[in-house]
């Protein structure tokens, strides 16, 4: 019976160090917040939990969800609805901070004159809108990003991650942050340097007895090829020198997540610390993103090196299904900003997209939505008939994109490649309503449909081969959505749009 017990526990211990599968049947860890939300910031106001994320060249700008459990999350809000004045896009790495009765977000950003990656500030009295945003906060070297605010005692700081471009270790910098949050203050200095060039960034500090613990990640943070992993530091003085875990990494792959990074701690009503970072699900991978993952931080003694506990969900992400009945669009619309301008309206259950876009652009506007699973069905209704381009589109950005739509009298299969766009199939139909289906399948191969009258489905493309591996960009997932190409004057006209998972 000792030995099955010491099994067992040795089991689930080297499951969560990521060292093999387990021996036993173990329930499947779910992210807590779906979908792409990278480099999460976590804070606490009372019961309530806020997290903030990358949305990269997304817009709105970094996406704010609220809880009130660390395990169920909504999204409420955004940080940005415009981009600030200075920035270029490139919305990066947000910490989340409260003081003076006041909400701050911390960004980086790429600047619009040098398109060099600063860290702005921006901040608002509300956890989830009207954010005011104070414009670049640290300006540093070839690149200043990954803001992270720690205050001791009396005393507030900020860290950030430098020399990321230049051919020399990379280091955690830190200063003194002004009382009111918006300035820094003294000489910067050094909190750790990556000697050995293993990659250093995505930090945050807590303090626990007599340490300092500086929480790291290393590695290459995105994509197919990724090997984040997270690692401990300590000092018994914030300014250093601090001391590496000898058994690091701390947190790395296991048997559903690879590449876990980028985090930042929260101490629940009861004492508890928990760890809000991304990880890449194994089976979708770059096609959902990094998603938001939760980790208690665990002590065993005294002044002991904690250890991480993953927190299982049962949260696998919802359908999404917008009939357009409320006044404004629904917040988990998203759309490319860098090329594109779209102009919504929304009344009585009819959406109308419309808007600009740069001549380069060759797919044109589309306004999408997450995946949070890799195999799903995404369906719209296109009620309006014109010369414009209407319909559904499997969006990485603006030169990889697919879709199918209707124009004029015809169905059209389209995609945008290599700076190419190619109609690889159409058919005729009677003038719209219209209901179209892109349908993802699990080996990444797209399949079109469309149909009308609530007849049967009818397959458009039997003859082509498209799959969905080239739209992931390094850094975000693809989205799913409505789209529209056509000129002045041009509109797409829907009355309903659902994602669902398979």
């Amino acid at each position: 019976m000792k030995f099955l017990s010491r099994l067992l526990l040795l089991n689930a211990a080297m499951y969560f160090s990521g060292m093999l599968c387990p021996l036993v049947a173990q329930e499947r860890i779910n992210a807590v917040i779906p979908g792409d939300f990278a480099d999460p910031s976590i804070i606490r106001k009372g019961n309530q939990y806020y997290a903030v994320g990358t949305s990269s060249e997304w817009a709105p700008h970094l996406p704010i969800y609220q809880s009130n459990n660390l395990k169920d999350w909504k999204q409420t809000g955004f940080v940005f609805d415009k981009p600030p004045a200075w920035t270029s896009g490139s919305f990066w790495a947000p910490e989340y901070y409260f003081h003076n009765n006041t909400y701050f977000i911390y960004y980086t950003a790429r600047r619009k004159k040098d398109k060099v990656s600063y860290i702005g500030v921006a901040s608002s009295r509300y956890p989830d809108k009207d954010f005011k945003d104070h414009g670049v906060i640290i300006e540093y070297g070839k690149e200043a990003i990954d803001a992270f605010v720690f205050k001791d005692g009396k005393q507030l700081y900020i860290t950030f991650k430098a020399y990321g471009l230049d051919k020399r270790p990379i280091e955690i910098l830190a200063s003194k942050l002004s009382p009111d949050g918006l300035k820094l203050q003294g000489e910067l200095f050094t909190l750790i340097k990556d000697d050995k060039r293993i990659g250093l960034e995505g930090q945050s500090i807590i303090k626990k007895g007599s340490y300092y613990y500086l929480f790291y990640s290393a590695g290459n943070c995105c994509g197919s090829k990724c090997d984040y992993n997270v690692r401990f530091a300590r000092s018994k003085s914030l300014q250093g020198p601090y001391e590496n875990y000898s058994e690091n990494p701390a947190l790395q792959e296991n048997g559903d997540w690879k590449c876990s990074g980028h985090g930042t701690m929260v101490t629940d009503p009861n004492g508890k610390n928990y760890y809000l970072y991304h990880a890449y699900n194994k089976i979708s991978t770059v096609f959902t993103g990094r998603q938001g993952m939760l980790a208690e931080l665990q002590w065993p003694k005294k002044n002991s090196w904690p250890v991480f506990q993953i927190t299982p969900s049962k949260n696998k992400g919802q359908d999404v299904i917008d009939s357009f009945n409320t006044k404004a669009i629904a917040n988990h619309w998203q759309w490319y900003f860098r090329n594109s301008t779209p102009v919504t309206k929304q009344r009585q259950g009819k959406f109308h997209l419309t808007g600009t876009f740069n001549p380069d652009n060759k797919t044109g506007i589309v306004l999408a939505v997450r995946p949070v699973a890799l195999n799903f069905e995404a369906t719209a209704f296109v009620i309006n008939h014109n010369n414009s381009l209407k319909g559904l589109a499997y969006y990485g950005d603006a030169n990889a994109a697919t879709g199918i739509g209707c124009i004029n009298d015809s169905i059209v299969l389209w995609v945008v490649k290599d700076n190419k766009r190619t109609e690889l199939s159409s058919a005729s139909i009677t003038p719209a309503p219209v209901e179209l289906k892109i349908k993802l399948m699990p080996d990444l191969a797209c399949k079109f449909f469309y149909r009308q009258d609530n007849d049967n489905w009818k397959e458009l493309g039997t003859d082509q081969k498209v799959t969905a591996d080239f739209l992931p960009q390094w850094d975000r997932s693809p989205r799913i959505g409505l789209h529209f190409k056509g000129g002045s004057g041009g509109e797409a006209v829907f009355s309903s749009f659902q994602l669902s998972y398979l």
